[in-house]
């Protein structure tokens, strides 16, 4: 298996950027990533306005994310047989119907619960297949040894609209209302489809050159429930091969299942725990942000990470701690600042992790293993949210989170040996 530092680096720093595809790609995925992290805000806050319910919380953040977990796997099939361009372009359509219908329904005030999860599911659908092939699509604009670059940059760009988004949209709903967060959120997806319209044909060949190598130029056509079936049992035999993958896939499986659900909770602690409102919720958010701005900037500035299993080790370390601190805070300021660390060490985590991954995988299993990886990061997140709800339900979101935070801790702390050897 190819190693990620035998990989050659290129001492520019930014690299990426200097990638016209990346770049015009880049621009896009900051102005949809913002307008995506207002309508999270927006809907968990709308939900909790309806419901002042964790639970319900909790499900919602379950049915949209129940769908990766059913259709991810498929999605990365999808990935590898078709153009990937061309797929971004449709799914980001797509996302723009729930934006629409949520922004609708809240503004003539009919919205229920009931139709807030089943536009999730919707959402959810979609993104079980933008997400494989967003993620395979890095390594067809830019060359591997801008990979990791290019990486911790779209983790930038999703990081810091993750401040921008929520303080928005905190702003936006006391000042306007819930439902101009969704129209924001709907509006900005044309900035990506944009984007990718704009995006010239050498990706696009690089795509079809990768697929021929793999299938043929005739194997389009040859597509059933077998082929489908073998082309996952591939890229699942390869993760399983491949111990280094998938001790990595595990550990993000368990922050994703019992840490990444807090950020569902945050209406919570804003409204009952440190009565902020909805201003505090978006600084709240936005604080976590900040944080993983700053991780995935140092990432894409350095260029490369060498003892990278030591460097997740730490940042695995240190999400867990802030998040235990955060659960147990009831000062606003220190809430904030533990939010901060909360989401360096995430961030850090996922970053260097989701680099070696691609670096070690055939261009032809890209799209799969990526499949893989977006399942136990996105796919178990229904089961952690439900979990976390049912647990703040009856014990307090406070005491939910501390649980959760603590497996985190317990988890990376027994694949200490194992992260400091890789």
């Amino acid at each position: 298996m190819e190693t990620p530092r035998k990989v050659l680096q290129s001492p520019e720093r930014f690299s990426a950027l200097y990638v016209r595809d990346f770049r015009i790609f880049w621009i896009g995925q900051v102005i949809s990533f913002s307008g995506t992290w207002m309508q999270s805000i927006a809907q968990g806050w709308l939900v909790y306005s309806l419901t002042k319910s964790p639970l319900y919380l909790g499900l919602v953040a379950a049915a949209s994310s129940v769908p990766v977990l059913l259709f991810t796997l498929i999605g990365g099939v999808v990935a590898d047989r078709v153009n990937k361009r061309n797929l971004l372009i449709i799914t980001q359509t797509l996302s723009m119907i729930p934006a629409l219908l949520l922004g609708a329904l809240t503004a003539f005030n009919i919205i229920t619960v009931g139709e807030i999860m089943v536009i999730a599911f919707f959402l959810g659908t979609v993104n079980a297949l933008d997400v494989p092939a967003r993620q395979s699509f890095l390594s067809e604009m830019v060359q591997k040894g801008h990979l990791m670059n290019a990486i911790a940059l779209n983790s930038a760009a999703f990081n810091g609209a993750r401040i921008v988004g929520p303080v928005i949209a905190g702003l936006a709903i006391a000042a306007v209302g819930v439902a101009a967060c969704f129209y924001i959120n709907a509006a900005s997806f044309l900035a990506a489809i944009l984007a990718l319209l704009m995006i010239k044909g050498r990706s696009e060949e690089r795509s079809e050159k990768l697929f021929r190598k793999s299938y043929g130029p005739y194997h389009r056509a040859k597509v059933s429930i077998a082929t489908v079936v073998n082309d996952l049992s591939e890229g699942l035999r390869f993760v399983a091969k491949e111990g280094d993958i998938s001790r990595i896939m595990v550990l993000v499986a368990t922050l994703s299942l019992f840490g990444i659900p807090f950020v569902t909770f945050l209406p919570v602690f804003a409204e009952e725990i440190l009565k902020v409102g909805p201003r505090g919720l978006g600084f709240l958010a936005g604080s976590s942000g900040i944080g993983s701005l700053f991780a995935a900037l140092f990432i894409a500035f350095r260029g490369d990470i060498e003892k990278k299993g030591r460097f997740m080790f730490i940042a695995g370390l240190t999400f867990g701690a802030s998040l235990l601190a955060f659960s147990l805070s009831r000062d606003y300021a220190l809430s904030r600042l533990a939010l901060v660390f909360t989401g360096w060490g995430i961030v850090s985590f996922l970053a260097v992790g989701n680099s070696f991954i691609q670096l070690s995988v055939p261009d032809s299993l890209r799209g799969r293993v990526m499949s893989v990886y977006a399942l136990v990061f996105l796919g178990v997140a229904p089961v952690g949210s439900y979990i976390i709800g049912v647990i703040a339900h009856r014990a307090g979101t406070p005491g939910a989170v501390s649980i959760g935070s603590s497996v985190c801790l317990l988890t990376t702390l027994v694949l200490s040996k194992f992260l400091r050897r890789l």
